[in-house]
């Protein structure tokens, strides 16, 4: 009797363990869902608006496209935690799952405001590519960044800007505009990205690696792309 006691014990021991790390996964994936989705929701509401939003013509010429929501102010000039987002690349068979990343650091002249602010960036061709699936990455540094031109702004006075690897853009108090976010440092968020694909797989292998698939409830990133812009990459 003292041996199936002690049995059931063990087992039942087993069984709390199993069941807290389930729900220390289940957790965590929460986050990270609500991350890819609040990225959808801020991508497709910029898009719903033509005549202030990103030109659609850019959109369809940039490689990767990253969102970072709600980024705080205090976080983000003192160089903490500033704020966290998704990214996803074109592949050849569409936009690639979704790879996250942190974004932090100081910028000269940024002054965001009291309330959290929305940032947008569009990686024009593969040298923002590359920077992006770096290890870390700093614009205006490592990669060049211009403010990203808006609505029917994309014409031959923007030409310049055009050149630049990314443009990025912000969305606080309700207005979208281009900004150039010199000095912010990126760089993927390896918790986020241990707790969606397990242990060993980077944000490059998510990127580009079109065989690595993400749970579909955290594709609302990719899928909201691909609502806006169905061009896949060339081999």
């Amino acid at each position: 009797m003292k041996s199936l006691a002690r049995t059931a014990t063990v087992f039942c021991a087993a069984l709390s363990i199993s069941a807290v790390a389930y729900s220390q996964t289940s957790r965590n994936l929460d986050d990270e869902i609500s991350q890819s989705n609040k990225a959808a929701t801020v991508f497709g509401q910029i898009m719903e608006t033509p005549d202030k939003g990103i030109p659609k013509d850019l959109l369809e010429k940039a490689e990767c496209v990253a969102v970072f929501p709600s980024v705080l102010k205090g976080g983000f000039i003192v160089g903490g935690r500033g704020g966290r987002g998704v990214a996803s690349c074109r592949t050849i068979t569409g936009w690639s799952a979704p790879a996250y990343f942190t974004l932090g650091g100081a910028s000269i002249g940024l002054q965001i405001g009291a309330q959290s602010t929305d940032f947008v960036m569009l990686f024009m061709n593969k040298d923002g590519m590359k920077s992006l699936l770096s290890d870390e990455f700093t614009l205006g540094g490592d990669a060049s960044v211009a403010a990203g031109p808006v609505g029917r702004q994309a014409g031959a006075s923007t030409d310049l800007k055009l050149n630049a690897q990314i443009l990025s853009y912000s969305r606080s108090k309700g207005l979208f505009a281009g900004l150039e976010l010199k000095g912010v440092v990126i760089k993927p968020d390896k918790d986020d990205m241990r707790d969606v694909y397990g242990e060993g797989i980077s944000a490059k292998e998510v990127l580009k690696d079109n065989t690595i698939k993400a749970p579909v409830s955290v594709r609302g990133f990719p899928t909201t792309l691909a609502r806006y812009s169905s061009r896949n990459a060339t081999e």
